[in-house]
């Protein structure tokens, strides 16, 4: 992951100042932002935090429109067939830039029609269990799944989602044979889980964050390099056991390939003041997310790096969509 990546700031804003008139005169409206998703999630809440503190950077409103389905496809989709003037913006997130290429037909090429402007965070998943269950730690659901082949069911939020994934990494690196149980999201996932339909669930950690506290599910391990803010409490996979484990979902800000340099310099710079403002960060934190950024160059290779790793796992895994 990018970690502690400087915020170059000075030297963005002196390769925009001293560039064309285009890049002095922009925005001269309202810029809209997609966010692939409905209103009232996590990736909402991250959009409109980002839209509030960008448009008083740049002078104009960021205005956000939710645009879900196809697993984040239409709503991405629709950026990279935007003008590329710097005025339709998208938040990515790793099903749309990186997952869906393979697994299935996507209306876009994640690399060649998108300017990357700048990461904006990421959030891990985390293994929860049905108290009932008698599992206590990975090491139990390990044990117990050598013990009985194909006697315990992981949930997931759908098929060939990033949980999904979660869960096959963590059958091809243990060798537990676990079932997997496809649901409609994170909510019924939970549900069944807290109703004991099934044992253990790869879930994000924000939809799990009040089970958790309120002990409906025992949080076994967050999936991510180092514990969050908000689930201290849980090891990591690497702590509880399982080293190299580390699965995460990332967002960031993507506009259509063939915007200036200078716009997406500008956006990327009022990227990187936004997200690292404490008020902004200590929101995000309570919900389970970590704040990141990077520069145009950096996002472009990470997003480069993360289509053949999630490639890699969906053949190695043989996951599929319904």
């Amino acid at each position: 992951m990018l970690r502690g990546v400087p915020v170059l700031v000075f030297g963005l804003v002196a390769a925009f100042a001293s560039g064309p008139v285009l890049s002095q005169a922009y925005p001269a409206r309202p810029i809209k932002l997609v966010v692939p998703f409905p209103p009232g999630g996590v990736t909402d809440l991250v959009g409109r935090l980002l839209a509030q503190e960008m448009s008083k950077g740049l002078g104009q409103p960021l205005v956000v429109e939710n645009r879900p389905g196809g697993g984040t496809s239409i709503g991405i989709g629709l950026v990279a067939k935007a003008p590329p003037d710097g005025y339709l913006i998208g938040l990515g997130v790793t099903s749309g830039l990186a997952i869906n290429v393979a697994m299935m037909k996507v209306p876009y090429d994640p690399i060649k029609d998108f300017a990357p402007i700048s990461l904006v965070g990421t959030i891990p998943f985390v293994v929860v269990a049905y108290p009932g269950a008698g599992i206590e730690s990975v090491g139990d659901l390990i044990a117990k799944a050598k013990a009985s082949p194909g006697s315990i069911a992981f949930g997931s939020v759908g098929n060939g989602t990033a949980t999904h994934l979660a869960g096959e990494l963590f059958k091809t690196m243990t060798g537990a044979n676990l079932v997997h149980v496809p649901y409609k999201g994170s909510s019924p996932a939970l549900t069944a889980l807290i109703a004991g339909e099934i044992p253990v669930a790869f879930v994000d950690l924000t939809a799990a964050l009040p089970y958790i506290g309120s002990g409906k599910v025992r949080a076994l391990a967050t999936t991510g390099s180092r514990r969050p803010v908000a689930a201290a409490h849980a090891p990591t996979m690497a702590e509880a056991g399982l080293a190299g484990y580390e699965i995460i979902v990332w967002f960031g800000l993507v506009a259509p390939a063939g915007t200036p340099p200078q716009i997406v310099q500008q956006l990327s710079v009022e990227v990187n003041r936004a997200m690292n403002l404490p008020e902004v960060r200590e929101k995000l934190a309570a919900v389970a997310f970590e704040a990141e950024t990077a520069t145009p160059e950096q996002f472009s290779a990470f997003i480069a790096a993360e289509i053949p790793r999630w490639a890699r796992l969906v053949q190695a895994s043989g996951a599929k969509l319904d």
